[in-house]
This record gives C-alpha cells, structure tokens and sequence, in this order.
C-alpha cells in the first residue's frame, strides 16, 4: 500500500502500530474465538481493557487516586452541556474562557443552563492569541472556569495551565491530550474526544477528580451523571467497546515511546519543520496564529493568494499529502499533525511547501 500522510483534524491519524496490532486481534482477541468487537461489556476480558486503560492515563498524567477515568459516549460536544448541568447551580457563575469555535460552543451550551461570565476572550483579534493567567478576569461565585487548551481551527495553543485555587478547571483537551507534559492536578475536570489523538471516533475520554462527583445532583437523569458512571466503571450501559480498546493500545503505545516528555519533543521537532516553512517563505505563506501562541497540534496559514489554494491542495494531493484544507473561518490550510502523524509526514509536507512557494512565488 503506498504510504498516504492524512493531515485531517479528526478523525485523524493513528499510529500505524496501534492499526497493526488491533488488525492482528480483529478477529481473535486473546485467543477467545471471538473479535473485540464481539466480547461484552460484562466480559472479564473487557474489564480488564478498561481498568488498565484507566491505569495508563492516570500514569500518563501523574494522577493519584483523587481522580476518576471514565469512557463516555456522545463526544465532546455532550460534555459542552454535562459540565454545567452536573456544576452550575443556583447562586453559581459557570467562567468560560474564549479562544475560538469549540470554546465559544461551550459558553453558548452553558447559558442554557444558568448564569454564565466571559472570563476572558479573543475573539476581537480574531483568535490569534492566548490570553495570560492575568488576563483572565473570574467572577465572583465562579462554579467553576472552563478552558479548551487547543484550537483546531485557529492553530493556537495553551502553553501553560491555570491555576485558579479553589475554583475548579474544567478543560476541553481534545486535540492536544497526551501531546505533552501538563499540570493535571491543577484540572478538575478533563475531557477529551477521541477521535484526534487517542483513538478512533465513539469514546470520550473524562478525567475528574472526585469530591467533585459528590457535588453532582441526584435529580439528572442516569446518563448524564457522572457520579453514576464512576459508580459503575464506566460501564453504566454498553460503552463503544472498540473505540475504548484502541484507545488503550494508543496509551500503551505512548508509554512504550517515553510518555509525554518524550512525545513532547517528537511534537516540537514535527511543528518546527512546517513552521520554518512557513517563516522563511519571504512572505508567500503566514501563519494565522501570534508565534507565542502556535499550536504544536494545529499549523494553520494562508497563501500568498486565495487563488493559489486550488492548485496548492491538487498538487498536495498528488504528492499524497492529504487533508490540508483548512477550515472556512480562517481559509487556506490546516497541517492536523497530532501525535500519530510521524516526523517524515511533515518533512514531506515542509519539503512540498518549499517547492510550490518556489515555483509560485
């Protein structure tokens, strides 16, 4: 099969390790006669994928027992309303922290619920930037602040966690979990979608700490509790047992790497080639994000003509780069280069900008 580089923002690249071995299983998993797509929920053999999963992000994280893992369904986007419903009651202000689509979805979820503050945003500079710890301004009788840390359309970057003390931090990580070190014990809540760094789309990953589970109201209904699916392990009801299974080989995958020190650095070294691309073009590309605050996850830029993005994605396409458009907010393209996506897919990408720039410029 000749080798295709799929820059899509999600569902996106997987580690062609992970396709390998969940192919070696598909049809016998654990020498049970049946496929992993096959085995309950109730299975031992299930369980024992589960608790292991839940293991490795809590290493992974350098969490202790103060926190739960669970595997929900329904993506990020239901976690953009189960925040607020299990969290925002009367007397409370719900802070929302805004730096572009998916963060102000999250804000407009909440205000259905109750009393909502834009702690901070960057909306007006067209979400180029990230805001400081200091220029986040929280209300009082904040239930709690919420952040995503990365951007998938914009192409920036959280480059460091905030702290509010006694606040708790809700943060959407779904395109940028495990693609380095961070400060989770400063999160109460993380919730992540699968579908771009950790495995394939159905599962959402929620990490929350638990005396927050016993703040959760008993009136909601079951599904949307997330007391009662700690309770249960995560397995309240038929969880998305295939979605749940390679998200573990990807967490055993990223162990066996070095973990998120040594992701980290792959993460860097993968973003510098297209950035420099970028910078040294004289002018034919520019990044859309303020350099301090560029994505590692997201590398988004324009041409030097909109004209130029026909010809640009064709040839692309030919040199099996596939999945840079970018998205109609900002135009141009969007290089996704998650923690799957290998160094030599960027290089071929860096190298292909150099080259159209030369005979285009």
């Amino acid at each position: 099969m000749e080798k295709v580089f799929n820059f899509y923002a999600g569902p996106a690249t997987l580690p062609q390790a992970v396709l390998e071995e969940a192919q070696q299983e598909l049809l016998n998993f654990n020498n049970l006669g049946l496929s992993v797509l096959e085995i309950s929920h109730r299975a031992k053999e299930f369980e024992a994928i589960i608790h292991e999963a839940e293991a490795s992000v809590k290493e992974l994280l350098q969490l202790n027992d103060d926190y739960r893992v669970l595997f929900l369904q329904g993506g990020a986007s239901t976690q953009f309303s189960m925040i607020p419903t299990n969290f925002l009651n009367s007397g409370n202000v719900a802070n929302y922290v805004i730096t572009g689509v998916f963060a102000e979805k999250a804000y407009k979820e909440a205000k259905l619920f109750g009393e909502t503050h834009v702690a901070a945003s960057t909306k007006e500079g067209n979400f180029t930037s990230i805001p400081s710890q200091d220029e986040i301004k929280v209300s009082e009788n904040a239930a709690y602040v919420h952040i995503t840390t990365n951007n998938t359309i914009y192409g920036t970057q959280f480059k460091y966690t905030p702290d509010f003390g006694a606040i708790p931090l809700a943060g959407d990580l779904s395109s940028d979990i495990f693609s380095k070190p961070i400060e989770a014990n400063n999160y109460a809540l993380i919730y992540a979608g699968a579908q771009k760094n950790l495995g394939p789309a159905g599962a959402t990953l929620v990490v929350i700490r638990k005396d927050m589970l016993e703040k959760v109201p008993k009136n909601l209904p079951s599904m949307l509790r997330y007391d009662l699916m700690a309770e249960n392990d995560s397995l309240y009801n038929t969880p998305p047992g295939f979605s749940i299974y390679v998200i573990n080989l990807v967490l055993r995958w990223l162990k066996n790497l070095g973990g998120l020190t040594a992701m980290a650095k792959h993460n860097e070294e993968k973003a510098a080639l297209i950035y420099d691309a970028i910078d040294n073009s004289g002018g034919f590309y520019k990044g859309h994000a303020q350099r301090e605050a560029r994505s590692l996850m997201n590398v988004t830029f324009t041409l030097a003509s909109s004209e130029l993005d026909k010809p640009f994605l064709a040839e692309s396409e030919q040199h099996k780069l596939v999945g840079l458009k970018g998205h109609r907010s900002v135009g141009g393209m969007r290089a996704s280069i998650y923690n799957a996506m290998p160094k030599e897919g960027c290089q071929a990408l860096a190298d292909f900008m150099k080259e159209f720039a030369r005979k285009n410029g």
